[in-house]
């Protein structure tokens, strides 16, 4: 049978030699796509340098149009993913495609009006761009992504925690990840796949906010001020304690973060476990009922 070959010196090892567990690092819901839209703006900008002075300041306000509109369509398609991933979400507060296409229209209509299109032409070509750009990313999601059965109160209290919750997550992501330390990026994503299982586990049944809040919130906010006071000393020093102390930390947490979500899930089983016991109880003695007035 084939093996994956692994040793000290190999990818993925660490110093003992054993194959360290590999992390989905996640891929970037904008991708490449996005940034050939900045191509076209930066073409605009320099196809109007020698077009006369009207003709380059309506290109270059047609290139800044273009940029920004790039901007918005790749942080609304990451805005869409991390929609897309939660069972409890509320809608993007910007519709950030939306703009996007509308700018991307206005955009390619001065840049047709700067080369001489006309206004007729300029407003042709800027409809079509901005249908284009629509039918390629779609729209932002408009409703609030809710669990059919949880009122409406808990699901908005769930869904603001989790919003602060990923926020932490993220900002200490972004702080290790600029030490570009590939192990220390790997161990924190263990952390964070820990404490996202918590996350999703709070999604699926709001009762268990109350549990984990100070989880999602005191903790997760210590572990990012630990993390970036971690990166600040570590970048200067590259002290070997301190990494150690840190690692510990994220020992202790993950560990903390696995208890207490584990503990969740047997709550529920065991609420589930009551909830069929007591409805088959009821079955019983409605049948048992049933039968008396038989006969």
């Amino acid at each position: 049978m084939a093996r994956r070959y692994g040793g000290k010196f190999s990818p993925g090892s660490d110093e003992t030699g054993q194959t360290a567990p590999q992390f989905d690092r996640g891929v970037d819901p904008a991708g490449a796509r996005t940034n050939l839209l900045f191509l076209p703006a930066v073409a605009i900008v320099f196809t109007s340098l020698t077009d006369g002075p009207v003709s380059l300041a309506t290109g270059l306000a047609a290139g800044g149009i273009l940029t920004l509109a790039a901007w918005l369509v790749r942080d609304g398609l990451r805005a869409e993913a991390e929609y897309n991933a939660r069972a409890v979400a509320r809608r993007p507060a910007i519709p950030r495609k939306i703009f996007a296409s509308v700018l991307t229209g206005l955009g390619i209509a001065l840049a047709a009006y700067s080369k001489e299109a006309g206004i007729v032409g300029s407003i042709l070509y800027g409809l079509a761009a901005g249908g284009l750009h629509t039918a390629a990313f779609g729209f932002d999601p408009l409703r609030n992504k809710r669990i059919e059965g949880v009122d409406t109160f808990q699901q908005d209290r769930v869904a603001k925690v989790v919003d602060e919750a990923e926020a932490h997550l993220d900002q200490m992501r972004g702080t290790i990840e600029a030490l570009r330390d590939r192990r220390l990026t790997e161990r924190v994503a263990r952390f964070q796949a820990a404490a996202r299982k918590m996350i999703r586990t709070v999604e699926e049944d709001p009762r268990d906010l109350s549990g984990a809040r100070k989880f999602l919130g005191v903790y997760l906010l210590g572990a990012r001020d630990a993390s970036a006071k971690f990166a600040q000393l570590y970048a200067r020093t590259k002290d070997p304690e301190a990494r150690a102390d840190y690692e510990t930390l994220l020992d202790d947490l993950e560990g903390n973060f696995a208890q207490r979500t584990e503990k969740m899930l047997l709550d529920d089983r065991s609420d589930m476990d009551i909830e069929i016991k007591v409805l088959r109880d009821r079955l019983q003695r409605e049948g048992a009922l049933a039968r008396n007035q038989e006969n």
